[in-house]
């Protein structure tokens, strides 16, 4: 079987792997958003999964105890754990990503708890007590972790996670390289099953299927340039195949992104420090979230060039011809970060279509009009 179809077959089956991982008798931490260090998970012998929503599937139980007016990624998995989607976690875990999810941990916590909970507070303000602050919060989820596992973090261990999840960051990173081909190898389909697929498997084995799929994308036949535009994304959760694939099949490759479940959770490594601890704060805090704020950097323009910089870099070494934000409801770090970005896109007469959506598979006929409408004015 080649690597694409194992990737696929988990993406299609996701969660199945680790919940017999935990029949199995590991232990499975469940856990929201990029700001939970896998590395720590890793290292004290449990298997990190990032908990996922579905889009195809109605949310029919969670509003009763969670407003409908919060995010729907959100509303969606804590349904799923409503109805025991998610009875296989041995751990819950979730970051002060934004004030939804840190009020959801309670709601659940309270409705569904798993034998470990735990709510790590990540500092929204960047500034010199930032560092500190969240190393504490690190060293506090390690040693709850630590009474939970029954064992001690060894630090050789941590530092050996380190490397691992280094590794498969540089893959995905190579991964996405093969995209900045006109036109691109891989499409942003295949790039997406490949992402989900590893949120709910060790990074070992996510590892060696990355590798084994570089190596079979080298082998595909170069196709002739086809004109059709190249895109970049920027939004939020995007862990189903539906909205990208709609963009590709309108006519356009989706070449990068700017994702929480993209480029955002892997795109930069953790450093080697002595303490890694001090590696991990640093990266995790590095992170480019519109929930978090930066000390403004002079005036407007310069300001935006500070924010968004990294961005017009992306665009500019992927040939991305346009934006297209695809923001899930109810997002407010996202609506409030969203016209700053689109305003300094367009600045770059870099074109921008923005989308909000309801986190649903069934919106997607109401968007292709928009869509294949944006992508005839860039032709």
């Amino acid at each position: 079987m080649s690597r694409m179809r194992q990737i696929e077959d988990i993406y299609n089956r996701r969660g199945e792997h680790a919940r017999k991982l935990h029949e199995a008798g590991e232990k499975v931490i469940g856990y929201f958003c990029c700001f939970v260090p896998d590395e720590i998970i890793t290292a004290l012998g449990m298997v990190p999964y990032r908990i996922q929503g579905s889009q195809s599937e109605p949310i029919d139980e969670a509003d009763v105890l969670l407003e409908p007016m919060a995010c729907p990624f959100a509303r969606s998995c804590f349904n799923m754990a409503l109805k025991g989607e998610y009875e296989f976690l041995d751990g819950f875990v979730v970051p002060h990503s934004c004030d939804t999810v840190e009020r959801l941990y309670h709601i659940w916590h309270t409705n569904k708890p798993s034998p470990f909970n735990h709510l790590i507070n990540v500092p929204h303000m960047l500034g010199p007590s930032s560092d500190e602050f969240f190393k504490n919060e690190l060293l506090y989820f390690t040693k709850r972790l630590e009474e939970f596992a029954g064992r001690k973090l060894e630090v050789e261990k941590l530092k050996e996670a380190i490397r691992l999840y280094n590794r498969r960051r540089a893959l995905l990173r190579e991964l996405y390289g093969l995209r900045r081909e006109s036109p691109p190898r891989i499409s942003g389909v295949e790039i997406t099953k490949t992402l989900v697929a590893g949120m709910g498997i060790p990074a070992a084995e996510h590892i060696d299927l990355i590798s084994g799929l570089i190596e079979e994308v080298k082998k595909r036949p170069v196709v002739p340039p086809d004109g059709l535009p190249r895109i970049f994304l920027w939004g939020n959760e995007i862990d189903d195949i539906s909205f990208i694939n709609l963009v590709e099949e309108c006519g356009a490759h989706v070449v990068m992104d700017d994702l929480c479940t993209g480029s955002r959770f892997f795109w930069q490594d953790v450093e080697e420090t002595e303490d890694p601890f001090d590696g991990l704060v640093r990266r995790y805090l590095d992170i480019h979230c519109p929930r978090t704020l930066k000390p403004q950097a002079g005036a407007r323009e310069e300001d935006l060039e500070n924010r968004f910089g990294y961005i017009h870099s992306f665009m500019k070494e992927w040939q991305a011809a346009a934006a297209i934000f695809y923001i899930v409801r109810y997002c407010d770090t996202c609506e409030l970060e969203g016209p700053d970005l689109k305003e300094y896109l367009n600045g770059l007469d870099l074109p921008v279509l923005m989308i909000e959506d309801d986190y649903s598979t069934s919106t997607m006929g109401q968007l292709r009009t928009r869509i294949q409408a944006f992508l005839e004015m860039i032709i």
